[in-house]
C-alpha cells in the first residue's frame, strides 16, 4: 500500500465522522430552508418555495431587522470592550512585578467557566433583592437601588455584554500578550530616547506592530459574539421584548418555539453567511505572510 493510500485509509474514519456530523446536517438544513416546513401544520416537509423564506426575512418580517440591529449593537459593544479590556490587561501583565504569575493564573478562571453557568451567575448577582453586584452598585449609586436590570432594555444589554466581556477578555489578553512580547524592545527604547512619552510610544510604535494580531483577535471575537447563545438563554431569554435577541437566538425561537423550521433554517444560513465572510477575513489575515 502506498503512503498516500495509507494516509487516506487512516484519515477515513475521521472524514466520515466530519461528513456525518457536519456536512450532512449543513446540506439538510440548506434544503430545509427552501421549503415551507412548519410542524404546526404537518410533520412532513412542505412544498418547495425557493428563496421565499429568505425574502420573508429581508422584506416582510419586521422582527428580523430589529434582531439584526440588536445583533450589530451587541457585536460592536462586545468586541470593542473586550479588546480594550484585553489590551489593558496584556500591557499590565507584561510589566515585571510581584504576583504576576498568580494574577495570570487567576485571570484564566472566567474563560474556564461554562457560558450557561456565567449567565445564571450574573442573573443571580444582578437580582435587586439579594444579588451581590446589584447591592454593591446600589450602595455606590443610590438611584440604582431596587432596579430590575433585566426589565430595562439598556441595562439588560449592558449586563449581557459585560458578562461576555468578562468571559472572553482572558483569552484575548493572552493572545495580545504574545503579540506584545514579540515586538522588539529596541524600537520602543529608540522612541523613548527621542523624547516620546509613554502614550506616544504605545500609539506610534507598539500599536502599529501589534496590528496584525489585533486584527485577527477582532475578527475572531466578532465570530464568537455572533454565536452567543448560552448566556442569552440563561440570563435574559432575549428580553425585555426582543432587546437582547440576537440572530442566533431568534432562529432558535422561530424553530423550537414556533416550529417554523424552514424559516429558522433560512435565518441560520443568513447567520452562517455572515460568519463565513468573517472567517474568510480571518484566514486571509492570519495566513497573509505564510510561506
Amino acid at each position: 500500500m502506498s503512503q498516500r493510500r495509507l494516509a487516506f485509509f487512516l484519515l477515513a474514519p475521521a472524514l466520515l465522522l466530519v461528513a456525518f456530523t457536519t456536512i450532512y446536517p449543513l446540506i439538510v438544513s440548506l434544503w430545509t430552508s427552501f421549503h415551507d416546513y412548519n410542524l404546526t401544520r404537518s410533520l412532513n416537509m412542505g412544498p418547495w418555495i425557493g428563496v421565499e423564506n429568505y425574502t420573508e426575512a429581508f422584506k416582510y418580517d419586521p422582527d428580523f431587522w430589529k434582531v439584526m440591529l440588536v445583533t450589530a449593537t451587541f457585536v460592536i459593544l462586545d468586541v470593542g470592550l473586550t479588546m480594550l479590556v484585553a489590551l489593558g490587561l496584556a500591557v499590565l501583565l507584561l510589566r515585571q512585578g510581584f504576583g504576576k504569575t498568580f494574577l495570570r493564573t487567576i485571570l484564566i478562571l472566567p474563560f474556564a467557566m461554562s457560558p450557561a453557568l456565567i449567565g445564571i451567575s450574573w442573573r443571580f448577582m444582578l437580582n435587586p433583592d439579594f444579588g451581590g453586584f446589584a447591592r454593591t452598585i446600589g450602595a455606590i449609586l443610590p438611584f440604582m437601588r431596587d432596579v430590575d436590570y433585566f426589565a430595562n432594555p439598556y441595562l439588560a444589554m449592558g449586563a449581557l455584554v459585560s458578562s461576555d466581556v468578562w468571559h472572553w477578555s482572558p483569552y484575548f489578553c493572552f493572545m495580545l500578550m504574545g503579540g506584545l512580547a514579540s515586538i522588539p524592545p529596541e524600537t520602543q527604547e529608540a522612541a523613548r530616547i527621542d523624547g516620546a512619552s509613554a502614550w506616544r510610544v504605545f500609539r506610534d510604535v507598539t500599536l502599529p506592530q501589534l496590528k496584525p494580531v489585533l486584527v485577527v483577535a477582532i475578527i475572531l471575537k466578532s465570530v464568537f459574539a455572533l454565536k452567543v447563545f448560552d448566556a442569552i438563554v440563561t440570563m435574559t431569554s432575549g428580553g425585555p421584548g426582543r432587546e437582547t435577541t440576537t440572530l442566533g437566538y431568534f432562529a432558535y425561537q422561530i424553530g423550537f418555539r414556533d416550529y417554523q423550521f424552514g424559516y429558522a433554517a433560512a435565518l441560520a444560513y443568513i447567520l452562517t453567511a455572515i460568519m463565513f465572510v468573517l472567517s474568510l477575513s480571518y484566514m486571509r489575515v492570519a495566513f497573509r505572510n505564510a510561506p
